[in-house]
């Protein structure tokens, strides 16, 4: 329980140091938008900080210091294309005009602390594996957790790929996608990002703290369903895509499911 709160304080302290330089920058040049870019790096320090302190089972480490780097990289290499040449996301310019000329004091505390804290919380498995020095090798657990990381992961990269090529084609400037994964559920990257963390949750269950550790995936999918993902998107794309409304009466805004066939008129 001591070498498990002390990885927390520890973990805590890097993660704040961090977002705090990377608000500096962000302060430099004038765009909150990086802080997207950082939001897996933010878990993976956390994984690394339980790698290279965590009394518990070095191969659980090392596996969690894998799959969360994985992930990790992957994702921050993807936003950071996707946000390139684009400048700072309506969000926060929005946040600007609310607050001011003092935002860029407010948006450390609000954006970047706020964001780490989060990620603290989500990687809750991570520290558990890196505080569990029982069981003393990887077991079923371990590799069931792997096993469904490698589902959500898969999800998440395909369907980023493929929206990617969609959107590069300019013939389908304005329509919506729904082809490859997007035909069965309208946010398959949200998808495959909830389900890897619940993979990395299932990894930290092996341990004797996994069962509150759950609360990182847990937390992970809420947000991504009812907070920044899902319910955010899905505000205004309706009004940018003339189609997007007869799509998602046939297609599952969440968990992959078959389509629903059109009804007939007559």
């Amino acid at each position: 329980m001591e070498s498990g709160i002390g990885l927390i304080l520890v973990s805590a302290a890097v993660v704040a140091v961090a977002m705090a330089a990377v608000w500096l920058v962000s302060v430099a040049v004038h765009n909150v938008s990086i802080v997207d870019v950082v939001w897996g790096p933010a878990m993976w320090l956390v994984a690394i900080v339980a790698l290279a302190l965590g009394p518990g089972v070095f191969e659980r480490r090392l596996l969690v210091f894998a799959l969360v780097g994985v992930w990790a990289l992957r994702l921050a290499v993807h936003i950071g294309r996707r946000n390139r040449g684009k400048g700072e996301d309506y969000r926060y310019v929005a946040f600007r005009e609310r607050y001011g000329p003092g935002y860029w004091w407010i948006s450390l505390f609000q954006v970047f602390w706020l964001q780490g804290a989060l990620a603290l919380v989500v990687s809750l498995p991570v520290q558990a594996a890196g505080a569990g020095e029982t069981p003393d090798a990887l077991g079923a657990l371990d590799w069931l957790g792997a096993a469904v990381w490698a589902i959500g992961f898969g999800f998440e990269a395909v369907g980023d790929a493929q929206l990617a090529r969609f959107k590069a084609d300019p013939a389908n400037r304005g329509k919506v996608m729904d082809r490859g994964l997007w035909r069965y559920t309208r946010h398959p990257n949200y998808f495959g990002d909830a389900v890897l963390w619940w993979g990395i949750g299932i990894v930290g269950l092996s341990t004797p703290w996994g069962w509150a550790a759950l609360l990182g995936p847990a937390v992970m999918t809420f947000l991504l369903v009812r907070v920044s993902g899902v319910a955010m998107l899905e505000k205004t794309i309706g009004e940018r895509r003339p189609g997007y409304a007869e799509y998602v009466r046939r297609t599952s805004a969440f968990v992959p499911l078959p389509p629903k066939r059109a009804v007939d008129p007559s």
